[in-house]
This record gives structure tokens, sequence and C-alpha cells, in this order.
């Protein structure tokens, strides 16, 4: 990076600043409420939560790190994008519509109405330990490392300089200024990833175009796009694939991995957030399917510019040495100068977007469910002690990354792993009191210990072992899912519980425009892993 480029990058960062603080702007003699500031004033239209969404989802992790798996084993990487968008259809269509009628600014105040406040409680504080020790430090050190990569800047100087940076436009707007200036955020990581792709994809065809650079790329290295991976027996290079070659075949279209996604998509406070700010349910529901669209699209961002590293590696760029994680950076060597900047500036805005929204995030469930239990206070202190808890919460991370991370070959491996342990216990809370009418405070108290447990010892003892049939970290998800819905219903009872949602079938019709759109993505879906099995 030249001067240039570093300008563009300063010019960027003032300007999302300048923006979000004006976003944040009161009216004269108002005062911002909790729900202005955790929800934008429940104000956001569905293109707003839309790209909201995905840039709170798309970070360094993905960026980074799912680029780093696609140099390393595939386009199989890509099923978490893919996979995603169903996900979002199925949370539009079954969850929102509740999580709206009850009218709720948090995941676990759902849970103080259907149960009560130590199953609230219990649920904020699993939430806030994986976003503090899990997802945060991942997002801090993968982003560090592209700055690093491309700066020179050391890692911990640069995760510093990511959180204030993201600390600067959200901690006093909020939930609005976060949302609204992810617009900006979306738009200049799509382009950067675009044109990341078609530089790399025109110099494997040296200038004949994209197309013919594609279809090079996928005729010397076609075992890099077999969306469906093989187990470890039938691979030629288990080793490079980790712990993913544990996930093969169609296991990845009817396993575990549901449950991550239904989790991630749909009980995850930092996600769910823009969606119970939404306008309406209709808006809300649309701005889903809209993400969901999205979503088929950021493989081009996330996963083919590693694929192309590939290609490249020892030639138009420089070798990887076997450090995944380089392949995005290494990628953007490519660049010119300016473009090079305007890209950098794109992978910083997705870095601090998602930083801007687990920060918020956080510091509402710390705020909402736990310091405004045990203290009446006014909107005023809530609204302040959310930033300040948002700070704290951003500084432990800085401080546990390098210890997490630093000797990890795939960062995104280390999320999926560790949100795997605590994702099938909230997700299995949720379906519970929604609708589950039998279940109890007792019952799914006992079945998220059971569940947290059993995920732990799999997790220790089971799935890391080489010769073992329940290899995945998936499937330790989807066996601690099951154990806990099975000692809830032998610990319920046979009556319906007093505090049962009362729902109706007409609380979870569509309109016309989200069936279309749904349908088009399944259709889309379907074809990708048709074109993309192997056979073709």
């Amino acid at each position: 990076m030249n001067s240039l480029d570093y300008t563009i990058v300063g010019i960027y960062a003032v300007a999302l600043i300048a923006i979000a603080t004006f976003i944040s702007l009161n009216k004269s003699g108002e005062k911002k409420t909790a729900e202005d500031y955790f929800l934008a004033g429940r104000s956001l239209p569905w293109w707003a939560i839309g790209t909201s969404l995905i840039a709170a989802n798309i970070a360094a992790d993905q960026i980074i790190g799912m680029n780093g798996d696609a140099y390393a084993m595939g386009i199989a990487i890509a099923t978490y994008e893919w996979t995603a968008a169903i996900a979002l259809i199925v949370v539009g269509k079954f969850l929102l519509p509740v999580y709206l009628k009850q009218k709720v600014f948090t995941m676990p105040q759902l849970l103080s109405q259907r149960y009560d406040q130590t199953v609230s409680i219990m649920l904020a504080i699993l939430m806030l330990i994986m976003y503090v020790m899990v997802i945060l430090p991942t997002i801090l050190w993968l982003g560090a490392k592209a700055v690093n990569n491309l700066t020179g800047l050391e890692l911990i100087p640069a995760m510093i300089l990511l959180g204030l940076l993201s600390l600067a436009y959200s901690l006093y707007g909020g939930l609005k200024a976060v949302a609204f200036t992810d617009i900006i955020q979306v738009t200049l990581l799509i382009f950067a990833g675009l044109f990341v792709s078609y530089v790399g994809l025109n110099a494997i065809s040296d200038g004949a175009g994209v197309v013919e650079g594609f279809m090079i790329l996928q005729s010397e290295f076609p075992e890099k796009f077999d969306a469906l991976l093989p187990y470890a027996s039938q691979s030629e290079n288990p080793e490079a694939y980790g712990n993913y070659v544990r996930l093969p075949g169609i296991w990845v279209l009817i396993g575990g991995m549901w449950i991550a996604h239904f989790y991630y998509w749909g009980t995850n406070q930092y996600i769910t957030q823009r969606a119970l700010g939404g306008k309406s349910l209709n808006e809300a529901q649309n701005g889903l399917m809209f993400a969901g669209f999205l979503k088929l699209l950021m493989p081009v961002v996330v996963v083919l510019p590693g694929l192309i590293a590939v290609s490249l590696e020892g030639s138009a760029i420089p070798s990887l040495e076997g450090d995944r994680s380089r392949a995005y950076p290494s990628m953007l060597s490519l660049l010119p100068n300016g473009i090079l900047g305007l890209t950098f500036a794109a992978l910083v805005a997705a870095i601090v977007s998602s930083l801007a929204s687990l920060t918020n995030s956080l510091s509402t469930i710390f705020t909402m469910d736990i310091y405004r239990n045990y203290n009446d206070v006014g909107d005023d202190q809530l609204v302040g002690v959310g930033r300040k808890v948002g700070l704290v919460g951003l500084a432990i991370s800085i401080f546990v990354a390098p210890i997490f991370l630093g000797s990890l070959d795939s960062a995104f491996q280390y999320v999926q792993e560790y949100m795997g342990l605590f994702s099938p216990v909230i997700l299995f809370v949720f379906l519970s009191a929604i609708f589950f009418k039998n279940s109890t405070s007792r019952s799914v108290l006992w079945g998220s210990l059971v569940a947290l447990v059993a995920g732990v010892v799999l997790k220790l003892y089971v799935a890391n072992t080489q010769e073992s049939l329940i290899e995945p970290f998936m499937h330790q998800m989807a066996i601690s899912f099951f154990l806990a819905f099975v000692v809830s219903a032998i610990l319920s009872p046979s009556s319906e519980n007093a505090k049962t949602f009362k729902l109706e079938a007409s609380d979870f019709q569509t309109s016309k425009l989200f069936n279309v759109g749904s349908s088009l993505i399944l259709i889309v879906i379907a074809g990708i892993y048709i074109y993309f099995d192997g056979s073709f």
C-alpha cells in the first residue's frame, strides 16, 4: 500500500464516523430511549435489515478464514453461505412472527416470558461468554492479521485500532447507526470481492476474461470444485482439510449444519436484533429474504478468491508457505494502488461492522436481561450502562484473542467448533419455548445441562479421535441437541404450561413476495449442488 491507499482508507474511516454521527443525532430536546439505542426505534426498512444482516455476518472470520479454507479444501466450504439462505427463509417464516408478536428487546427476554428469570439469565450468560470469548476474539485476530499483512502494523495495535474504529461510530448511535452505515459497508464489500475475483480470474486466463479464467481454474483443479467432501479414507490429501474432512458427503445437507444455522440466524441476538428493529413483520421478513439472496452471492467474496489463489500462488502472488490465512491478503497484491486502498477499506468495513454489531448486542443482553433485572433505572442509565459494557467486552476480547487463536491453522473452524458447544443448547431452549407446550423451566434447564456436558465430552473424548465414527463437530451438535429434547420430554409434565405462547396459524402467513422470493432461492441452491456435485 502507498500514500494513495492510506488516504482512501482514512477518508473512508472519517466519512463512516461522520455519517453514523449524523444518523444518530436526536431531534432538539429529545433523549435517546432504550428502544432507540438498542432497536433503532423499531424503524428499520427491509433493505436496511437485509444489508445489515450480511454486514454483521461477514467479518474477518469469513473473508480471511473462509477464503483460507477454500484455498485448502475447495468450494465445499461455501455450504455455510448457500445453506444459510435456506435457514433465513425458515427463520423468517416460523420464528420471526413469534419474536415480533411478543415485542421483545432481546432473545433471553422471550425466555423470561415463557419460563422464568433463571432460564433467561442462563441463556444471557451463555451468549455473553460466546460473544466475548469466541466470536469477538476471532474477528479481531483475523482482522489484525489482514492489517498486518498489508501494512506491517503489529497484531495487538491493529486489534486496538479496529476496536476503536468500531466503537467510534456505534457506541454513541446504537443499532440505528450500525444498521444504516452497514448499507455502505456491504456495497463496498461486494464491490471489493467482485473486483478481486475479476482481477484474479483475468490473470489466470492471461487477459482472456473472467469466464475463460473460471473454466481454466475448474479444469486445472477439479478436486476443488466438489461441493460435497469425501470421507478421509477417500481423500487424497486429508491433512489439507483439517477437521472439515470429518464433515463429508450428504451430511452437510442433512446433519448438524442446520443446528448451527438455525441457532445463528434464528436465536443469536446480534443477528436477530436487526429483525426485531423492523418497521413491521412483513418488512422484517422481506429483509431476511433479501439477505438470503445476498448469501447466494457471498461465495464470490469469501470463497472464490481463495480458489483463485491456488492457481496463482508462486507466480502472480507470493507463496503462502502453508499459511491459509494469507490467501486473501495475498490476492490483494494483484490490485493497483487506489483500488487496493478501496478494497482494504472494504475489508476494514466488514471487520468493524461485525465488531460494532457484536458490541451493541452484548451490551443489549447484559443491560436488558441482567442489569435491568436487579436495578430499577431509567432509559438514560440503561443506555449509559450499555455503552460501558460494549467497551469492556471489546477490551476483554482483545486480551484473550492471542491466547486462544495464536497457534491455530483455521480460526474460522475455531469459531464453528466452540459455538458448537453452545448452539445446540440455545436452539433447544428456544424451540422448546415456542413449539413444545409442556416444557417447563426445570425440564429445559436439565436438558440444557445434559446437552452442554454431552457436547464437551464428545469434543474431548470422541469427536477428535481419528478412528471415531462420530467424527465431525456437527455430528456432535446433533447428538447434544437430541439428548436435550429427550431429557426435557422425560421431565416435562403431561399438562400444558400456563405460560405457553398463544399462537395461531394466521401468525405464520407470509406475503406473496416472500413466498416467490423464497422459492427462487431454493431453486438456485438446488441448481448449485446439482452442478458442483462432482459428476458434471
